[in-house]
Formats: structure tokens, C-alpha cells, sequence
């Protein structure tokens, strides 16, 4: 909107003009073994780098960009994602996701994934931090064919810890679900705000500042892999691995981002073998 239009328009229209609106549709398919970004859409500062393949063809890796750096109050963030008959993705995040303060409007992120006949994305971001008095909605909405295979987590941390910022005001919501051939088989809700009981209760978290889940959806899980998650110990950290009929969930509460993203990491090294026959390889943005 330029500068004459902005005048003239409603307030309401002024305010969604300084917001970013940011949207990214991603398709992948198979040609005989290669794994590749077929269809890419972007509008606004939503984008996603060069595909790669460090891991052979089967498996096509790329990185979600937000160049701003940040989500102010008002942004919307909407990704959409298309993985084809037999295709496999892995998608990330080049470096933690920042929500600024609300400034009384909320920031939202959604997330929209279908996963056709055998294929598999793995959505694995780094964490979302929330500065103090961020307002913030996440949502997921994930479509599975029968034999389609989801490994995804987020992770979120309430204050800038390095700054030792505490998150004394603000809200976090979530809305996440997964189907499969379109019947329900996860469906999380949350509505926190920075003031609840819920922050310091024992059975919430308990004065941590950082918690993460990490889902999988692969069929039953092998005893002996369940078992190998579960003998992983954190110090000063809360954890659980849940075995669902069609859901492996894995949860952690704590006080260090790195921590979480290093114990989610060894769960995957751990689960990766079982889901897709294949050793867990970092995504290189990773090691920067």
C-alpha cells in the first residue's frame, strides 16, 4: 500500500499495511528415486533457500527463511506444504524463531501439511523464543495419507534468556492436529497466559521456561527403540515418551533451548532408523 492509499485508508487497513503477511507454499515430488522441490510460491517475507541433498536423492532437505529476523504484533506466518506419492522432505529453520512484544495484536504462525501416499516430511525448526508481553498463536494443521510418515517438533522458550529476560506478560496459544485418511489421531490444545498458576504449578511446568514436543507418526513403535528414548536422562530437566496407538510423543520441560534441541536430536537419532531405514543427518544449517 503506498503512501496516498495509507491516508485514505480505515484504520483497521493502516494497521494490517504495517504488518507483514507473509505466505510459503512448498510441493515435492518423486521422479524414479530423486526426492526434489517441484512447486514453490512465495508472498511476502516467507521464502525458502536452495534444496539439498547431503543425504543421497531420496530425501530432498531445505530451509525456511523469514529475512525479517523477527514476527512483530499482527504478522502471519502461513506455510503450506505438499509432499507427493513417495517423496520425502525435511524442513528447518536457519535460527530461532524471535516474537517480538504484541503491542496489543497477536503474531500467528500456521502450518498446513498433506502428505500423500508413502511420503514423509520431517519438521524439524529450531525454537521459538517469546520476548516479554509477546502475544503469539501457533497453529498445525497436518493431513495424512495411510501410509504417510510425520516426524515433527517445536520447541518454545518464554523470555530471551540470554538477556535473563523473564516472560511476565503476554499469551501463548496453540492449536495442532493431525489425521490420517482424514480420521483424528492428535489433537493438542493450550492457552496460556504469562501471569497463570500453570507456569509455576507442578503439574504444568513447574517455574521451567522452556518445553518442546517432539511427535511421531510411523505406526508402532519397536520396544526396544521406545526403550532407547526413555534411557536417555536430562539433569535438572523433566521428560516423557508416550507410546500412543498411532503416535509417538515426546515431551520435555526444562530450562535451556539447547538442552531440548540437543535431547529431541538424540531421540531422532535414535527413531530415524525405525521410521525411514536411514541414520539422521543434520541439516548442514545446523553447524552454523
Amino acid at each position: 500500500m503506498d503512501d496516498l492509499n495509507l491516508a485514505i485508508a480505515s484504520p483497521a487497513q493502516q494497521r494490517l499495511a504495517k504488518h507483514w503477511q507473509a505466505k510459503l507454499e512448498l510441493g515435492f515430488c518423486r521422479r524414479e528415486a530423486r526426492s526434489y522441490l517441484a512447486h514453490r510460491l512465495h508472498k511476502g517475507p516467507l521464502v525458502v533457500q536452495k534444496s539439498l541433498h547431503p543425504e543421497g536423492e531420496a530425501i530432498c532437505h531445505a530451509v525456511i527463511v523469514h529475512p525479517p529476523g523477527g514476527v512483530a504484533g499482527g504478522d502471519a506466518l502461513h506455510l503450506q506444504v505438499q509432499v507427493g506419492e513417495g517423496a520425502n522432505a525435511l524442513l528447518t529453520t536457519p535460527g530461532a524463531g524471535k516474537w517480538y512484544k504484541a503491542n496489543g495484536t497477536y503474531a500467528t504462525q500456521a502450518l498446513h501439511f498433506e502428505l500423500a501416499a508413502g511420503s514423509g516430511l520431517e519438521w524439524l525448526p529450531q525454537e521459538n523464543i517469546l520476548f516479554d508481553a509477546a502475544e503469539v498463536g501457533f497453529s498445525a494443521e497436518i493431513d495424512l495419507a495411510a501410509d504417510a510418515t510425520l516426524a515433527a517438533w517445536d520447541i518454545v522458550c518464554l523470555g530471551r534468556q540470554a538477556q535473563q529476560e523473564v516472560w511476565q506478560t503476554g499469551t501463548y496459544k496453540l492449536n495442532q492436529r493431525i489425521r490420517r485418511n482424514g480420521r483424528l489421531i492428535w489433537n493438542e490444545r493450550a492457552h496460556m497466559h504469562a501471569n497463570d498458576l500453570l507456569k509455576q504449578s507442578r503439574v504444568g511446568l513447574g517455574g521451567a521456561v522452556v518445553f518442546g514436543t517432539f511427535l511421531v507418526c510411523a505406526g508402532a513403535v519397536p520396544a526396544e527403540v521406545l526403550q532407547a528414548c526413555r534411557d536417555i536422562v536430562l539433569p535438572e530437566a523433566n521428560t516423557g515418551v508416550t507410546a500412543l496407538p498411532e503416535v509417538l510423543c515426546i515431551r520435555y520441560v526444562g530450562q535451556a533451548s539447547q538442552q531440548a534441541r540437543h535431547y529431541f536430536e538424540q531421540c531422532w537419532q535414535l527413531l530415524r532408523p525405525w521410521y525411514y531405514q536411514k541414520d539422521a543427518v543434520r541439516p548442514r544449517i545446523w553447524n552454523t
